[in-house]
């Protein structure tokens, strides 16, 4: 009984001991592995950090026009779907299709041989009503017709006269004149189709300038007015710029979108100007105001509020604090800053994604972002 106790409290002994043993080890390891991750931590923290790259711009003040804004889609000034009078088979073109036409040309013939022969038998038969009138005015001088005889054979003149300048219409009826100058389309037939009266054969564009329609809401009703500048940007053009004039004003306010109508007209530079092309449109209004204004790669969009970021002297170094800002109008590659910078401060313009308030920069000037008040594609 005495021996069972003894090893009951020496197996206990043993167990405490190793257990005691196990999580000193276990502790240790645990403590080293803490103690590294501190170090590890300061070691990254007090690591020095590389200047990120930036571009620079300085914040500087523009006298800018307040403007209102809108998009609209440019239409032909002229613009027509030709078409034939008359049924007929096509026989000749002598235009290929987009080129260039001035009014009156002809674009394209039909048949018209039984036309032609059909002329030449009235013009004959005038012919001998004129000479049948002649003879008529001789014999009335001798008194061997009356003045009766006399008037009948002077109206039978002005009828085979009527005739054939009645066919001699049916005969151009055939032919396909250009309404006015400009660009043709595609042709919709060839030589040997026949077409009926009325079928559009092909269109027709006059292209030295264009409208551009758009609607302003109706408070501008009253700042809008004929021969206001107008600028259009299309973007299917790079973003190219087109001015021109405002023609037209709706007189009258829809009033299921208490929108107005407006119609400029612009000038088609090289024509680039296309009928349908989408563009925006700026019209400008009010006075002049001066405006703080940074190049808009400088400011940081974010869905908490916009910023820039503002590069300081701290000591021998350069860094950047961030600064929330309200925008105001856009012009081109600009957009004007309404509060929460200063003119002459300077502002990073590319690399913000990478920047944090307090990072330390370094100023690359060498390739600029574009900052243009009237930016122009590459071929403009």
């Amino acid at each position: 009984m005495k021996q069972t106790i003894m090893k009951k409290l020496l197996f206990g002994k043993r167990m405490w001991l190793m257990l005691i043993a196990t999580l000193l080890i276990f502790g240790g390891v645990l403590g080293m592995q803490w103690y590294g991750n501190i170090k590890m931590n300061e070691f990254m923290d007090n690591m020095p950090v590389p200047p990120k790259a930036i571009t620079t711009a300085e914040a500087r003040t523009a006298m800018w026009q307040d403007a209102v804004e809108s998009v609209g889609t440019l239409a032909a000034i002229r613009g027509a779907e030709l078409a034939t009078e008359v049924p007929g088979t096509i026989e000749e073109i002598f235009f290929d299709n987009g080129a260039e036409v001035a009014a009156g040309d002809i674009i394209l013939t039909l048949n018209s041989a039984p036309d032609r022969a059909e002329l030449k038998a009235l013009e004959a038969a005038a012919e001998l009503a004129a000479i049948e009138l002649r003879r008529a005015n001789s014999l009335v001088e001798s008194r061997n017709i009356s003045k009766s005889e006399l008037d009948q054979r002077t109206s039978q003149v002005d009828q085979a006269t009527a005739r054939v300048e009645a066919q001699k219409a049916r005969i151009e009826q055939k032919a396909l004149r250009a309404s006015y100058s400009g660009r043709l389309g595609i042709r919709r037939f060839n030589v040997g189709d026949y077409v009926q009266a009325g079928d559009t054969i092909i269109e027709l564009q006059s292209l030295d300038s264009l409208y551009a329609n758009f609607t302003l809401p109706e408070q501008y009703s009253g700042q809008i007015a004929t021969g206001m500048t107008a600028q259009a940007r299309l973007q299917a053009l790079g973003g190219a710029s087109f001015e021109g004039k405002v023609t037209a004003i709706a007189p009258v306010i829809d009033p299921d979108t208490r929108n107005f109508a407006v119609q400029a007209t612009l000038e088609n530079r090289d024509d680039l100007l296309k009928p349908g092309m989408f563009a925006s449109l700026t019209l400008p209004i009010g006075l002049q105001v001066e405006q703080v204004i940074v190049p808009r790669t400088a400011v940081a969009y974010r869905p908490y509020g916009n910023s820039v970021y503002v590069v300081n002297e701290n000591g021998q170094q350069l860094t950047v604090t961030q600064r929330f800002v309200s925008l105001g109008p856009v012009r081109g590659d600009l957009v004007a800053i309404l509060d929460g910078l200063n003119p002459g401060e300077t502002v990073a313009t590319s690399g913000l994604l990478k920047l944090n308030s307090g990072s330390v920069v370094t100023i690359n000037n060498q390739i600029q972002p574009d900052a243009s008040l009237e930016p122009k594609p590459d071929n403009g």
